[in-house]
């Protein structure tokens, strides 16, 4: 298909495929002639998953650059898939970080970590120090019961890993953790809805 016919198909502004090219987030098409080439399904795949991190994975275009990259030349363990998606999701902390007491907590979960991620430690210790400047006090036995939480949702999803195809684990891997990550924040919210009106009553409804 050309490109017209391409934007057609995924409502993707011819402008926008272009600066997509330019940008190496698409890979070009099947040159016919000098100025023109030919597009097929591929691109129609890429094109979706381009609008999606973007979009609602809200990443940046550098960052889905890398990704794509790592799609197309994926690692050999997928044990390091996880790397690649935990890098794009993660937001800069602040410096002075004390990631012992994370550390710590780590090690009685009994949870096995990449020695090399510091990020996620990090993430972590700014997110419990954000607690603590806010005088917000967050039970022990609480985060123990947040972190068994966790470990289960975890489970769940390694549990569907792809282990025939290396390239369908790196999709499952990076989408997954991209994308999901806003569907788990949303089901939390509406959990706790649920919560509240199960504990302290549901007001009534009123007619539109």
């Amino acid at each position: 298909m050309r490109i017209s016919q391409l934007a057609q198909q995924t409502d993707v502004p011819v402008a926008t495929i272009k600066f997509y090219l330019r940008e190496r987030l698409l890979h070009e098409g099947e040159l016919t002639s000098p100025t023109q080439a030919q597009y097929d399904e591929s691109h129609v795949r890429r094109l979706q998953l381009i609008r999606a991190l973007l979009g609602p994975g809200g990443l940046s275009v550098a960052t889905v650059r890398e990704l794509l990259n790592h799609l197309d030349h994926p690692p050999e363990s997928r044990h390091d898939l996880l790397g690649i998606a935990h890098h794009a999701v993660h937001r800069p902390v602040g410096d002075g970080l004390d990631l012992e007491p994370v550390h710590q907590l780590i090690v009685r979960w009994g949870w096995q970590i990449d020695e090399q991620d510091h990020d996620t430690p990090a993430a972590l210790a700014d997110a419990l120090r954000g607690l603590e400047i806010a005088g917000f006090a967050l039970p022990q036995t609480r985060l123990d019961r947040y972190a068994e939480l966790m470990a289960e949702v975890a489970e769940v999803e390694i549990a569907d890993l792809p282990i025939d195809s290396l390239e369908a684990a790196v999709r499952y891997v990076v989408l997954g953790t991209v994308l999901v990550e806003p569907v788990l924040l949303a089901l939390r919210r509406l959990a706790q809805q649920d919560a509240s009106a199960r504990r302290f009553g549901a007001p009534p409804r009123t007619a539109d």
